[in-house]
């Protein structure tokens, strides 16, 4: 009887995801990046987190057309990274995907700011993003460069598809 109660416990644990947790981590300025990235981890199961930036951004700071906007400045500097207003702790997790709009063909600087933040040694990284066009480019690689230790696993466009694809997606980059 204690090996029957013992095997269903260690099955619940495997079918509840909690042999191999995952987070997705996400920033969003317009909210189509975190309509996908709640879709997708209710979709998994997996726990989700914000990048809040402590400037939040408004229309005049987003306006790509206008050389002086806030994100455009903090795009063509390298070195910008925008501070993050709350804290997010990967530690307890083994696989980390994080989601972003593209910008300028890069993901936001913040995003570095919070990939440099984290020790990504024995994590699994995906990345996933949402585009007006451009699509993922190499903005998942360059992130990875910063997120010193991970296991880069792959990074997909997803600004349109279903939580069901990005599951498929991901448990096909995972096997």
């Amino acid at each position: 009887m204690k090996k029957l109660i013992l095997i269903l416990f260690l099955g619940g644990l495997m079918m509840t995801g909690l042999s191999a947790k995952t987070a997705f981590v996400y920033f969003s300025a317009t909210g189509t990046t975190e309509h996908m990235a709640k879709n997708a981890a209710e979709a998994m199961g997996a726990d989700l987190f914000e990048i809040q930036p402590v400037h939040k951004y408004t229309a005049a700071d987003l306006d790509w057309r206008d050389k002086k906007s806030l994100s455009s400045i903090k795009c063509n500097d390298p070195k910008s990274r925008p501070a993050i207003a709350n804290k997010i702790d990967i530690s307890g997790y083994d696989t980390v995907v994080v989601c972003y709009p593209i910008w300028w063909a890069y993901a936001p600087k913040i995003v570095y700011t919070f990939v440099e933040s984290q020790n990504w040694n024995g994590k699994k990284l995906i990345t996933l993003c949402t585009s007006g066009g451009s699509g993922l480019g190499r903005s998942g690689s360059d992130l990875a460069k910063f997120a010193k230790g991970a296991d880069f696993k792959g990074g997909k466009d997803f600004t349109r598809g279903s939580g069901a694809d990005v599951k498929k997606y991901i448990e096909g980059l995972l096997k």
